[in-house]
């Protein structure tokens, strides 16, 4: 008997493993699919049930099909807003790279547009509130993370207070980015008693037949006011320990990004919201898609919103991060919590270094995130020594910024990471601005980022222990499992 036992258990694992051989391999990365194959024939069993739960990272179908209508929708509903300046030439490639983004993510390249930064986390709040309390028709708000303390009250506040005067608010909030925080019942709470309209995205509640692959996140950061106003960038709205303990302890505190919008371009951000309420609730807005014309004033800026995600049959923000990588002529500088890139992105930054691009990276000192942290440190060798400069912000800050800058012409600012999780799992939204003006305003962003941070050298990071080499190497093979 036991030896028939442990022939179909000799059995079960070789078909196990032909299967997986032939299975996990298809449309899939050869580093992914490589890590999940050792994954599998390491812990067999283990290995099938993870695979199972976590392999697919691929939307149900009908949320895919829901996309392909949502970009028709947005063609639709911006043609013929592609008023741009050219007053100041472009640079020669940027058209192939407006080009791209359109076909990806179906939206235009605007113009007329302005933009302020905001790296004040409180200051960012308050202005948030402050657009708010002039709605006079609607506030779409959209966080991958939303919680309700004591820092986020006044933002609450006004949102109730539009309310009460006839302003329609609709929210947005991540099912389990938000579920996991220790304000979850008393946001949830609060938006009801109010009066808002809201759903979560992409909850995971099988009970109630909705479920996909659990780490699918809608990583997006928007609010948009009356369709005039617009913000977005790398902020959630709750505190800026983000309440943990573990944060409190070790007195983390995050350091932010977000640009306020007005022109055409927020209607772009809005068609973001509407498509993903959209998903969501099956309800289409269109009374809140009429686009805003402006002048093209000699300070205006041209900008292109690009959202990414697992609806999406391509990587729009890989694809996007990669072109102007490679189009890059004089300087690159990318910040990034998490980053941990994959082969096509290492070797577009590498070969940067090597055509004579200057390449900065600015990164936290500490991370928030063990594994993710340790993946990314990985990577320092290789780029130490093909020579970007890698600026450590100093703690106890979290650098959760989002953008990148290429020669003085463009500037990239959003929600995505420069990491595979954000690349083919979370739902993303960047935003692709033309202008020098805007261009140097990031530049004064980085000189700051620069005089709080200091320099990794090439010379120190070989000094490190042979146990933080190990650990980094072995998180950076986790990282590939997508």
């Amino acid at each position: 008997m036991t030896t028939i036992i442990v022939g179909l258990a000799l059995l079960v694992d070789f078909v196990i493993r032909v299967i997986a051989v032939i299975v996990v391999p298809r449309n899939r990365k050869p580093s992914s699919a490589t890590a999940w194959l050792l994954a599998i024939f390491l812990i067999p069993y283990i290995g099938v049930l993870f695979f199972l739960l976590i392999g697919s990272y691929k939307l149900p179908k009908r949320r895919r099909e829901k996309q392909a209508e949502i970009n028709n929708f947005i063609i639709e509903s911006t043609e013929g807003i592609e008023r741009v300046s050219r007053d100041h030439p472009w640079p020669p490639w940027l058209e192939s790279v407006v080009e791209l983004n359109r076909n990806l993510g179906a939206m235009p390249l605007v113009g007329g547009n302005r933009a302020s930064l905001n790296g004040d986390y409180d200051a960012s709040l308050a202005a948030m509130a402050a657009e708010i309390e002039k709605a006079q028709r609607y506030v779409h708000v959209e966080f991958y993370i939303l919680s309700c303390d004591q820092t986020t009250k006044p933002f609450f506040d006004a949102l109730e207070a539009a309310v009460k005067r006839g302003v329609v608010v609709r929210v947005l909030l991540d099912h389990i980015a938000s579920y996991r925080t220790r304000d979850y019942k008393r946001t949830i709470r609060r938006l009801t008693d109010m009066g808002a309209k809201w759903q979560l995205m992409l909850p995971v509640q099988p009970f109630k037949g909705k479920y996909q692959r659990p780490d699918l996140r809608n990583h997006r950061k928007l609010l948009i006011v009356d369709g005039k106003v617009g913000f977005m960038g790398s902020q959630n709205v709750i505190d800026r320990s983000y309440n943990k303990r573990s944060n409190i302890r070790r007195g983390l505190k995050w350091k932010e990004l977000i640009v306020r919008l007005e022109g055409p371009i927020v209607a772009g951000l809005n068609a973001i919201f509407i498509t993903d309420w959209y998903s969501e609730t099956d309800e289409l807005l269109r009374r809140e898609t009429e686009p805003i014309i402006a002048e093209l004033t000699e300070d205006a800026l041209d900008a292109q919103v690009v959202p990414s995600g697992p609806g999406f049959e391509g990587e729009n923000n890989l694809r996007l991060f990669l072109a102007l990588l490679y189009y890059a002529q004089k300087r690159i500088v990318i910040t990034s919590p998490y980053f941990v890139p994959d082969e096509s992105m290492l070797t577009a930054i590498t070969t940067a270094t090597q055509r004579g691009i200057a390449v900065e990276l600015f990164v936290s000192e500490i991370g928030d995130q063990a594994l993710v942290y340790h993946a990314q440190r990985s990577y320092y060798e290789a780029l130490l020594r093909a020579g970007v400069r890698i600026w450590m912000y100093k703690q106890p800050y979290i650098l959760h910024a989002k953008h990148f800058t290429i020669d003085d012409d463009v500037a990239v600012i959003g929600s995505s990471n420069m990491d595979m999780r954000s690349f083919q799992l979370n739902m993303e939204v960047s935003l692709m601005v033309r202008g020098r003006s805007f261009v140097d305003q990031m530049r004064e962003v980085e000189d700051g980022y620069r005089q709080q941070s200091r320099e990794l050298t090439l010379e120190e990071w070989m000094r490190q222990p042979l146990r933080s080499t190990v650990l980094d190497n072995l998180a950076r093979l986790t990282s590939a499992l997508q």
